[in-house]
């Protein structure tokens, strides 16, 4: 059996919480030893326990209701958020896309940012160079590739980031709603795509709204609800009791 490639180890993730400071600045003044207190300990805790596992060419989908932990999940894989507590462990070169223009610089124009984000995800100006072509063809942008990313619509910015994450040859791919953008025909690129990464053995882990999406392209599926596992299993077996569940 393939060695996971990421593994979860009782995880919990935590912000600092802040408050508008209530009843003046004389009562705080009066109160500052309580006050400071519960300034410190005020948490808003985002995940809560989570432990998992994913093996090598998985394709692994995390489902839940907004503001459950998902995209949180997704930012502590890709190495942008820290643990505060339990252990994250990644043994692929990860090739995130988690939100649209994300790693982009605006002034830049759409050929400049694919050598960027090609750099920024561990390749050489070579490497990138030489898939540069098969990325522009890709994202169908034409002259556009050529214009600073500022005039781009949330569209294209999406057909560029999937074009440079896919055509890199990624061996961990995070995919944070991106089907979900675009127009109809880049989508079901989009979906030919991810079904050509799977065949190929490229673990992916994806986040949707989409069960259908969800059942198209994932082996497993991680169900948080209020920030904790509620379910992992096979994904008709948990898109079902969470369909059951979310939509009655």
């Amino acid at each position: 059996m393939n060695e996971p490639v990421i593994v979860f180890d009782k995880v919990g993730k935590s912000y600092h919480q802040y408050h508008h400071i209530t009843g003046g600045f004389k009562s705080l003044l009066f109160n500052l030893p309580k006050a400071l207190r519960a300034i410190k300990n005020a948490r808003y805790e985002s995940l809560r326990d989570i432990s998992f596992e994913i093996k090598k060419g998985e394709c692994f989908g995390i489902i839940g209701r907004n503001g459950a932990g998902k995209s949180t999940t997704l930012g502590l894989i890709a190495g942008v958020l820290k643990p505060t507590m339990g252990k994250v462990i990644v043994k692929q070169r990860v090739s995130p896309l988690l939100e649209l223009g994300a790693g982009f610089h605006n002034d830049l124009s759409g050929r400049e940012n694919i050598f960027l984000n090609g750099v920024l995800m561990g390749l050489t100006r070579k490497e990138v160079a030489m898939k540069a072509d098969e990325i522009i063809a890709f994202s169908e942008l034409g002259e556009f590739i050529d214009q600073p990313i500022r005039v781009y619509s949330s569209g294209m910015l999406a057909r560029l980031g999937f074009s440079v994450v896919s055509c890199l040859d990624p061996e961990l791919l995070l995919l944070d709603e991106i089907l979900a953008v675009g127009d109809s025909n880049f989508q079901k690129k989009c979906m030919d795509k991810m079904l050509s990464f799977r065949k190929s053995g490229v673990t992916m882990v994806l986040i949707s709204h989409s069960m259908s999406d969800i059942m198209g392209l994932c082996d497993r599926v991680l169900w948080i609800e209020n920030h904790l596992v509620r379910m992992i299993g096979k994904a008709p077996d948990v898109v079902e009791e969470y369909s059951k569940t979310t939509y009655g």
